[in-house]
């Protein structure tokens, strides 16, 4: 399905998040150890093209006396140690939209510097992932999903255990789904090769589409592929494109 009309809106009020006792889900605060909260400007892929971004992250932290900055593995970096009542007026000072670190939605859209940057790319993973990121970042689904494009058969963005994990190859790209690491962790399963960009974003929208109507909440999608079968899912994700 190259197009789907709700794929512009990005909330489900069908599947909402039971947060931890204090987070705010609403502000983008993820609750730390000692009681502060810490905050994830979001900085798609991790690519900061502006240094001045990089400074006002840093400003931000110095102004608010945040005893850290934390580089995290979705790619964004975390102000760690926010007062509750500053964390309003840092969003306000950063200027940026927050990363979604919490809830179940799309969480981080992962990729790697690919053609643009490295020798070894073999596709181009940041306009792809660019691109998803645009699309998908922060959507509500059943559970927390998360997406990942590697240029090149490498995988550095851990896309064999990953919702959705898309692998650059000297022919387009090869998709994985079904992949999660946490304390039960799964392998994606392949779902399709040689595919082009259009290609990929046709069947990630298929594959949100039937997670979104079939699966349970809080059901990651490895677990509902377990549950209804790869070779059914498979079907369901391909009937409606044109990369059988």
């Amino acid at each position: 399905m190259a197009e789907n009309q709700e794929m512009s809106n990005k909330l489900d009020e069908r599947f909402q998040h039971s947060a931890p006792r204090r987070d705010l889900m609403e502000k983008g605060a993820i609750l730390q150890r000692d009681g502060s909260y810490a905050i994830a400007p979001h900085i798609p892929g991790g690519v900061i093209t502006d240094p001045e971004l990089l400074i006002r992250i840093a400003n931000v932290a110095k102004k608010y006396n945040c005893p850290a900055l934390k580089v995290t593995s979705s790619q964004r970096i975390a102000i760690v140690g926010l007062k509750e009542e500053d964390i309003d007026a840092a969003w306000q000072d950063l200027g940026i939209a927050p990363g979604a670190a919490i809830g179940l939605c799309v969480r981080s859209v992962k990729f790697c510097p690919g053609t643009t940057f490295c020798k070894r790319g073999q596709q181009d993973s940041v306009g792809l992932g660019s691109e998803i990121d645009n699309r998908y970042h922060g959507m509500t689904l059943p559970s927390k999903f998360k997406i990942s494009v590697s240029g090149c058969p490498n995988k550095c963005m851990d896309s064999m255990v990953i919702d959705f994990g898309v692998v650059g190859m000297p022919k387009g790209f090869t998709i994985y789904v079904g992949g999660n690491g946490g304390l039960d962790p799964r392998f994606g399963q392949k779902l399709i090769e040689s595919q082009t960009n259009q290609q990929v974003l046709a069947l990630l929208d298929r594959t949100i589409d039937v997670y979104k109507k079939e699966a349970r909440t809080n059901e990651r999608l490895g677990r509902f592929i377990d549950r209804i079968g790869f070779d059914r899912f498979r079907e369901k994700v391909l009937e409606e494109t044109l990369v059988h």
